[in-house]
């Protein structure tokens, strides 16, 4: 079969066997509205601003930490994913178990660090630790696969696809922690740390660990920001 014909059966089967009914714009746009009146572009960049890597974290919540892990939860339920395939997968850490991830993270750095060059590197671990949580990112391979298998024109493109779904998910729970005024940091550590981290949680075979983002009361808030100029980094064209 040629790769035509692959993406035109790969998008029937996708297909419902009878098309559903083509809503009127006006029903529509009366679906929607409720959903984003409450929330403008205007707002939507302010909290991106909000954002920033926040390296002086304490454990001071200012909300409960069950609103944490549905605010994360429902970040991630709701950021997309090529054909909706939902890949990526979390591991939530707070308390005795956020440290206990660090310490592992510690202990494997000083298997590849020279000893008189770890003491900055023991510092730089502490300020994690005293964060309140941690948030692992995981993809699931064992989606990336069947993806691939049931599309296979575009089976190159999953593991990268997959990719971009974790930053996506990794920047919506950014963006939701920010809102609840919640400091962040993103670190990664893997592959370092991945056969501890599978064996301490449980870990399923077929999660990959992508990045560690650690949360928790702004102690100290960021440097200002600097920014490149825009003729570098953007072209339009009309």
């Amino acid at each position: 079969m040629d790769p035509f014909q692959q993406i035109l059966k790969s998008t029937l089967a996708r297909t419902d066997d009878a098309p559903p009914a083509i809503k009127p714009q006006a029903l529509l746009e009366a679906e929607l509205k409720p959903r984003i009146a409450h929330f403008a572009v205007d707002d939507f960049l302010s909290l991106a601003k909000a954002r920033r890597t926040i390296y002086t974290l304490g454990k001071d919540l200012p909300i409960a930490e069950d609103e944490v892990v549905e605010i994360i939860k429902e970040a991630i339920r709701q950021a997309p994913s090529a054909f909706n395939s939902q890949s990526s997968r979390a591991l939530i850490l707070f308390g005795k178990e956020h440290d206990r991830f660090w310490e592992m993270v510690r202990d494997q750095l000083r298997k590849v660090i020279p000893a008189e060059s770890f003491h900055a590197t023991s510092d730089k671990l502490d300020g994690f630790a005293a964060a309140a949580g941690s948030v692992l990112f995981f993809e699931d391979q064992e989606v990336v696969t069947h993806m691939q298998r049931q599309y296979i024109a575009y089976a190159d493109n999953f593991p990268v696809w997959s990719e971009q779904s974790s930053g996506i998910a990794q920047y919506a729970v950014w963006l939701a922690l920010a809102e609840k005024s919640i400091g962040a940091n993103l670190q990664h550590y893997n592959p370092l740390i991945d056969l501890d981290v599978r064996a301490a949680w449980q870990i399923p075979e077929s999660w990959k660990l992508r990045a560690e983002m650690n949360f928790g009361s702004i102690v100290a808030a960021a440097d200002e920001k600097s920014y490149i100029d825009d003729d570098k980094r953007f072209i339009v064209a009309r």
